[in-house]
């Protein structure tokens, strides 16, 4: 895992202990999309209203990564209606993502409204297995996965993603809504331009044969002309 170009690791100053760094890879990556899960509302284009986390303080940062693995869309979400997002860590490519400086309680806010479950509802997400191993499985749905990606500044990286792999399920192309909010949450993190995010998404299992490089750009160009 590589943080991109010129953008340093940014661990602010004040207290390391207790925070971790979400790496986002899909629509999460877009911070209004991530204010949903902080915050609490419904996104634009989503179907679901979310509670948000107990505190309520978006990311005290954010730098775009490279993680190792594969980002395909598979399953259907009842919230955007298409395919949603998934990391498989184990398979050969390059992710493009962007980390989330945040607390260990919000990571576990966020990933139990991935998991359709109530935030502080039960304690904290246990992360000893996943900072010792590289990888937790808390149950077999969507997202009770976790996977350290790798460290920033001394500071883990971790996601969350299913149990399977890209080669297990089959894809399921992502809707319009989905996809723009992925596709111009990398763009406003500075690192990719608008034709090295259409490229990427467009050659992702599930967006591939659905979503041309040129589909991409113009979901983009809606975007900043609305």
């Amino acid at each position: 895992m590589t943080v991109v170009g010129g953008f340093g690791a940014a661990v602010p100053p004040g207290p390391r202990a207790g925070r971790v760094w979400y790496a986002a890879y899909g629509s999460n990556i877009h911070l209004e999309r991530l204010a949903a899960y902080v915050r609490g509302g419904r996104p634009p284009g989503g179907a679901r209203e979310y509670p948000g986390c107990r505190d309520p303080a978006m990311p005290a940062a954010s730098v775009p990564v490279g993680l190792d693995g594969v980002m395909y869309f598979a399953t259907r979400s009842p919230v955007w209606g298409g395919g949603r997002a998934f990391y498989d860590p184990g398979a050969a490519g390059r992710v493009l993502a962007r980390a989330h400086l945040v607390t260990v309680e919000q990571f576990s806010d966020i990933a139990a409204q991935e998991m359709y479950r109530r935030p502080g509802a039960d304690a904290d997400l246990d992360l000893g297995e996943v900072l010792s191993s590289g990888r937790s499985v808390l149950g077999d749905g969507r997202y009770e996965t976790l996977v350290r990606a790798g460290d920033i500044d001394g500071v883990p990286v971790l996601t969350f993603t299913a149990p399977w792999g890209v080669t297990d399920v089959p894809g399921v192309a992502p809707s319009a809504a989905y996809l723009r909010f992925l596709a111009a949450g990398l763009v406003a993190t500075g690192a990719w331009d608008t034709g090295a995010v259409a490229a990427y998404v467009a050659r992702c299992p599930g967006a591939a044969g659905h979503w041309s490089e040129r589909d991409v750009l113009e979901l983009l160009d809606d975007r900043s002309q609305g």
